[in-house]
């Protein structure tokens, strides 16, 4: 049989998962078609944005995680969101975040390994407008997604 895992992976990371209603109509005690009804209107008003799977990011190959701190050259202060969104447009990007405190974003970034992320930053963190970056590589994560490990 064909291996589709890396599609499967790709699409269900962009948000191609759908509850299990029979599952969790039993779980609530409910009946399922209250529980359709009820995720139905959640989704119309845009309380829940998408559906996705949390991985063991070692078995995809995206094992290495860096949270980068960003600092911003004075030019693009007045508009860090301009910086983040083009930040997010990239794959190895999970999160953007415009902060405060010494700092103006915080970027989650998933790798392969270290070598990975040294070419990401060295392609997409060094350019024009981002003045100054601290990486934190998580050592071992515990939780993610509200899912504990």
């Amino acid at each position: 049989m064909k291996d589709t895992r890396s599609d499967l992976v790709r699409l269900i990371k962009s948000g191609y998962c759908a509850p299990r209603i029979a599952g969790i109509a039993k779980r609530l005690r409910q009946p399922a078609t209250t529980i359709h009804y009820n995720i139905k209107q959640m989704e119309r008003e845009k309380v829940i944005r998408t559906y996705k799977a949390v991985f063991d990011y070692k078995k995809i190959d995206e094992g290495f995680c860096t949270y980068v701190l960003i600092s911003l050259a004075p030019e693009e202060y007045a508009d860090p969101e301009r910086i983040a969104k083009e930040l997010a447009k990239f794959e190895e990007v999970e999160s953007v975040d415009v902060i405060t405190g010494g700092w103006e974003i915080i970027v989650k970034i998933r790798t392969e390994n270290i070598e990975a992320y040294y070419g990401f930053m060295r392609t997409v963190l060094t350019r024009r407008g981002i003045a100054k970056t601290t990486s934190l590589n998580s050592m071992r994560q515990l939780k993610s997604e509200f899912v504990e490990f």
